[in-house]
C-alpha cells in the first residue's frame, strides 16, 4: 500500500487524485492533505479520509478549520513551512505536487530532499529550478513521475527504450479556445471566454495558459529537464482532437504515440500506480466519430507565449524563473481584468528584456529571481493602464 501526500488536495489534480484513492483503498492511504482556502471541500476530504496531517493557507484558516474538526487527532499546519512538513512526512511514501504556480517549489523540494517519491503536476517547479531539482533527485534516488497528460504520454512512450535511441519527441496542444480566432478578436476576448477550454476541465491559471500556449511553452521547458533532451529535440504540433496525448520519434523513424480520452485521471492513475496500472471505470476510446485527426505548427505571430518560453530556457539561467513569475502576475492581471488578453505576452516579454540574467544553482537563485520578477511585472502592467 502507497501512503499518500497530496498538495493541492482541493484543486482539480488533488480532487481526481482523490478520487482514484477513493476507489481503491486497498492501494492506497492518504496520509496528509494542502488546501489553499477551500475549507468546505477540505473538510469533506478530511472526513472521507482521515488523514494524519492537514495544511492550509495561513493561521486564520487553520484555527477556523480546528474549530470545525470534530476530535480526530488530526495535526492542523498552515503556511510554507506546513506544506514542508507535509512534504517531508516519515509516514509518506509519494508525494502528489498540485499546487499551482510557484508557490509548489518550496515544497516539492523538500519531499525530494526526505526521499519521497513524487507525481509532479506542478510543472512551474522545473521551470523555475529545474536543473537544482533533477540534481536533487539524482543525488537522492528520488523518481520523479510526470502527471502532466503530455509528460504521462511521453513518459510511457519512452519504456523500454534508451535515451540514445530518441530522435525527438513531440508536445501535443489542442490550441486552446482560441485556436482559429483572429489576433483583433483576441485582444477583446473575457476571462470568461479564456476558461472555456474545448477538451479539459482545469483550474483557471492553467486554462489561460492553455489559452495563450504559454502552458505548452511551460511544458517544453519541464520536459527538457524530466527527459533531459536538448531543445532541438522538442517539438510542439498543435492536434485539436487531444486524442494523442504526445509522441515519441526515434533514430529509426519510428513514432510511438500516447492515445486515450481527456480524463486526467488517467495520467494520475499511472503515475500513483506505476510500475503498475490500475483498471479505472471509464469509457473507451472511440475513434470512429471524429473521422480523422489533425495536426499542424503552432503560430506563434498570434500565441507569442509559446516562442517566449523557447528563449527562456534558450537563455538559461534564472529566465525561466523570470518568464515563469511574469506569467503568473500578469494571468492574475488578465482574470482580474486589469489588462487584455493580448498583453498577457507583451508584459511577461517586457519584464524578460529587463531582466539581468544569473547562473542559477541554488534554490535561493531561483527565488530571487522570482520575487524580482513579480515585483517588475506588477510595476509594468501598472505602467500600463
Amino acid at each position: 500500500m502507497k501512503r499518500l501526500a497530496v498538495l493541492g488536495s482541493t484543486g482539480s489534480i488533488g480532487v481526481n487524485t482523490l478520487d482514484i484513492a477513493g476507489k481503491f483503498p486497498s492501494e492506497f492511504k492518504v496520509v496528509a492533505l494542502s488546501a489553499g482556502t477551500n475549507l468546505p471541500l477540505l473538510r469533506q476530504q478530511i472526513e472521507r479520509f482521515k488523514p494524519q496531517v492537514v495544511s492550509v493557507l495561513n493561521e486564520t484558516l487553520s484555527n477556523t478549520l480546528k474549530g470545525d474538526l470534530p476530535p480526530w487527532n488530526i495535526e492542523v499546519l498552515f503556511g510554507v513551512e506546513g506544506l514542508i512538513q507535509i512534504a517531508s512526512l516519515p509516514e509518506v511514501d509519494l508525494v502528489i505536487s498540485a499546487l499551482v504556480g510557484a508557490a509548489g517549489l518550496i515544497p516539492t523540494i523538500s519531499a525530494i530532499k526526505a526521499k519521497k517519491a513524487v507525481a509532479l503536476a506542478n510543472k512551474e517547479s522545473l521551470v523555475m529550478a529545474g536543473q537544482v531539482m533533477v540534481e536533487e533527485a539524482r543525488k537522492n534516488g528520488v523518481t520523479i513521475l510526470p502527471v502532466d497528460s503530455e509528460h504521462s504520454a511521453i513518459f510511457q512512450s519512452l519504456a523500454g527504450h534508451a535515451k540514445e535511441e530518441v530522435k525527438r519527441i513531440i508536445l501535443t496542444a489542442s490550441g486552446g479556445p482560441f485556436l482559429n480566432l483572429s489576433y483583433e478578436r483576441m485582444k477583446k476576448v473575457t476571462a470568461k471566454e479564456a476558461l472555456q477550454h474545448p477538451r479539459w476541465d482545469m483550474g483557471k491559471k492553467i486554462t489561460i495558459d492553455s489559452a495563450s500556449l504559454m502552458n505548452k511553452g511551460l511544458e517544453v521547458i519541464e520536459a527538457r529537464w524530466l527527459f533531459d533532451l536538448s531543445m532541438e529535440q522538442i517539438d510542439v504540433q498543435i492536434h485539436p482532437q487531444s486524442v494523442i496525448h504526445s509522441m515519441v520519434e526515434y533514430i529509426d523513424g519510428s513514432i510511438i504515440a500516447q492515445m486515450g480520452i481527456t480524463d486526467m485521471r488517467i495520467p494520475i492513475s499511472y503515475a500513483l500506480s506505476y510500475p503498475k496500472r490500475l483498471m479505472l471505470d471509464l469509457p473507451p476510446l472511440d475513434l470512429y466519430p471524429l473521422g480523422g485527426l489533425t495536426f499542424f505548427p503552432p503560430d506563434t505571430e498570434r500565441f507569442p507565449c509559446l516562442r517566449l518560453a523557447y528563449r527562456a530556457i534558450e537563455i538559461g539561467g534564472t529566465m525561466p524563473a523570470v518568464l515563469n513569475a511574469a506569467n503568473e502576475i500578469a494571468v492574475n492581471g488578465f482574470l482580474e481584468q486589469s489588462i487584455g488578453f493580448t498583453t498577457i505576452p507583451e508584459v511577461v516579454e517586457k519584464v524578460m528584456e529587463a531582466h539581468e540574467v544569473k547562473s542559477l544553482t541554488t534554490l535561493d537563485d531561483a527565488l530571487r529571481a522570482d520575487q524580482w520578477a513579480r515585483e517588475k511585472t506588477k510595476q509594468v502592467i501598472e505602467e500600463k493602464t
